[in-house]
């Protein structure tokens, strides 16, 4: 959108576009002869606003708060900044007396330490300084005991004395010299001797005396504040978004092109909104032009202006149960304009790798519940907070899911042929009925075409079906991958054409797969790893291309696409068996928490049976310790890996993360709907 009106319309056409909260401005840099920026708007609300908003950060800064009311209108969010600046300067009252609190005792802490010190000295302060024709000198050493020794030759010249870890020294002017080299020779180290009267062991108890009120003051202050946030919080958060909209709005001419005369706007408006940007500004401005952009497809080697025009910003655009993890897109960067959006398939791929590492319903019932429990605080009513705590729940769902196939919970094998849970499982006929629903797969010809001859549910990954595990990790990373190079053959397309698709895409999905299907023939004995099959040929001229495309599309020369081509295959294969990190963390866990059951639970269940009652309860701790490990490292190490797994090894087969962020003059709503 491009729109152009007298310098006298800024002000309602920049609040036009707030109001729409819709349009992102672009700043002018295209600094022409009587063009540049414009100042911010000057206005008795402008210096109001900037002024409540200094104070408002400066309270965020002290307080950690969230709006546990939900969105208001933005008449509303205005009606409580004009009351609120009351409220404000309470808060800052507050705040000013806790810092002023902890700068005193910062400096009482020091003055006690110094009169600690001094006190074995038991001379008044005033009486160590002040002399005219006289030198004092007091320091530390931990060789006080050696004083009168290396004071022999001056004894008739100074007066001295060393308690335990100090020592005191008077003399004349002419013997200082000799007095310092005296003291380095016990290796003492000066004390800055503080002004005033008393004796130091009297100060140090006033300077004590006077730490515990600054305490008992910031104490004071710090609970009157946190009362105050408890009360107000909500209403900060508000006034602190209406404000922030206001001051974009006083302060955006400094993106705009300005003249004597006139004012020129650039922005970006989502499609779905022209229309609505349209009715709203056609009748303010002298000029308005809205077209819809148009992203020519450059091939490498392109250097037009084109290319330094910029992008448009990105808006999700996701349905609503991908939106939470759109927080997990945005940690590698919002995508760049024109290429696909992976957040719908992090949505599905993300909890089911992180539920298939870890698979403990026992482990996935506490994360939903943690995640239940997290949001029932005022900071899930934040976006964030409710987005993370969504991811969370599912992460937690999948784990139950793979839990319940795997027959694993809290680290127990629920099926009867746990060690330790054994017959007392009340879930054997549920296993029962699914073995014999799927335990014909093992026999079936899929199942004996993908080797996977335990596959059936209960699948005991960590025992009997462990080298089925490491198949499916392998099968999962394989499609994994082939699904991310299918993308960036799109993202390529797209922006370059089929042709350089087909070398920078199609030649990693030609390796990919012909490895994949030269390694699987060889590992159900079809051939040497050595041989000519078909699947190596086809991996063979996906690397041939590669080297094409390394090359001429990425810029190498040929000497390099010849050296770097077969180095990247093998990158591929590291890849590839990254996934593998799926089965060795999953066993891992599956090891730790068994180690923790045996240790804890069959030992406390064997001390009741042989009635060594007191042993239990550290048996129970024992137990419980690792259960509570287990958990925490469920919580961290599958998510790292599974994350790992997305960022690195699947993103980067297609993903760029430059895309920038479409920010709306005004912010995105989040607390304030609607215009003031």
């Amino acid at each position: 959108m491009t729109l152009a009106a007298p310098v006298d319309a800024m002000a309602d056409i920049v609040r036009a576009c707030s109001d729409l909260g819709c349009v992102h401005i672009e700043d002018y840099t295209q600094f022409e002869e009587g063009i540049g920026i414009g100042r911010a708007i000057q206005s008795e609300d402008a210096d109001k606003v900037s002024a409540m908003l200094v104070k408002v950060r400066a309270i965020r800064s002290a307080v950690s708060v969230f709006n546990s009311k939900g969105s208001v209108s933005a008449s509303s969010a205005k009606s409580s900044a004009e009351k609120f600046e009351a409220e404000l300067d309470k808060a800052l009252g507050y705040i000013e007396g806790i810092r002023e609190a902890e700068a005193e005792i910062a400096t009482l802490e020091e003055q006690a330490r110094i009169f600690e010190k001094l006190a074995p000295l038991n001379i008044s302060l005033d009486l160590l300084s002040g002399y005219s024709g006289l030198e004092v000198y007091v320091a530390e050493t931990a060789n006080s005991s050696k004083a009168s020794k290396v004071f022999a030759d001056l004894k008739n010249d100074v007066e001295f004395m060393a308690p335990a870890g100090l020592i005191a020294v008077a003399c004349a002017p002419d013997k200082a010299a000799e007095v310092q080299m005296a003291l380095a020779e016990l290796n003492a180290k000066a004390i800055q001797l503080p002004s005033g009267e008393g004796k130091p062991g009297k100060r140090a108890s006033e300077a004590r005396s006077g730490i515990e009120k600054a305490t008992a003051s910031m104490e004071i202050n710090q609970k009157s504040l946190d009362a105050w946030a408890e009360k107000n919080g909500s209403e900060l958060v508000i006034v602190e978004e209406f404000l922030q909209r206001e001051d974009a709005i006083f302060t955006s001419p400094t993106s705009l092109a300005v003249s004597n005369q006139a004012f020129a706007l650039d922005a970006w408006v989502p499609t779905k909104n022209t229309e609505q940007a349209r009715s709203k500004l056609k009748n303010m401005v002298s000029h308005l032009e809205i077209e819809e952009h148009v992203d020519d497809h450059h091939h490498h080697g392109d250097h037009d202006d084109h290319h330094h025009s910029p992008e448009p910003p990105i808006a999700y655009q996701n349905i609503g149960p991908a939106e939470p993890f759109e927080l997990v897109v945005d940690l590698v960067g919002r995508p760049k304009y024109g290429t696909f959006d992976p957040t719908t398939l992090i949505m599905v791929t993300l909890p089911i790798l992180y539920g298939l590492i870890l698979g403990d319903f026992g482990y996935g019932l506490v994360i939903v519940l943690l995640a239940l429990w997290l949001r029932s605080k005022s900071f899930a009513k934040e976006p964030m907070g409710k987005n993370a705590t969504t991811v969370l729940m599912w992460m937690g769902i999948w784990c139950i899911i793979w839990g319940l196939l795997f027959a694993e919970g809290f680290g127990f094998i629920w099926d009867g042929t746990g060690e330790i849970m054994g017959n007392a499982s009340p879930l054997i006929p549920l296993y029962d009925w699914t073995y014999d629903l799927t335990s014909s797969f093992k026999t079936s010809s899929i199942g004996e075409a993908l080797g996977l001859t335990h596959t059936y549910v209960p699948l005991h990954r960590a025992s009997t079906a462990l080298t089925d595990y490491v198949l499916i990790s392998v099968y999962v990373g394989a499609l994994h991958l082939f699904v991310g190079y299918i993308i960036g053959f799109y993202n390529v397309t797209k922006g370059h054409g089929m042709v350089a698709a087909f070398f920078e895409k199609g030649s990693w999905m030609m390796i990919l797969g012909g490895g994949f299907m030269h390694i699987y023939g060889f590992m159900k004995g079809s051939h040497d790893v050595i041989s000519g099959t078909l699947p190596a040929y086809i991996m063979i001229v996906g690397v041939l291309i590669l080297i094409v495309a390394l090359a001429v599309y990425e810029g190498f020369g040929w000497a390099g696409g010849i050296i770097m081509g077969p180095i990247e295959t093998f990158g591929l294969l590291a890849n590839t068996l990254s996934y593998l990190r799926v089965m060795a963390v999953g066993v891992a866990g599956v090891k730790i928490a068994e180690i923790g059951n045996n240790m804890g639970f069959a030992s406390m269940t064997d001390a009741v049976a042989a009635g060594d009652y007191l042993l239990v309860p550290l048996f129970f701790l024992i137990w419980i310790g690792v259960q509570v490990f287990a958990i925490a490292l469920g919580l961290l190490s599958p998510s790292i890996h599974a994350a790992r797994l997305h960022f690195v090894e699947w993103m980067g087969k297609f993903y760029d993360g430059s895309g920038r962020v479409f920010s709306p003059l005004g912010g995105q709503p989040l607390h304030v709907e609607g215009k003031a």
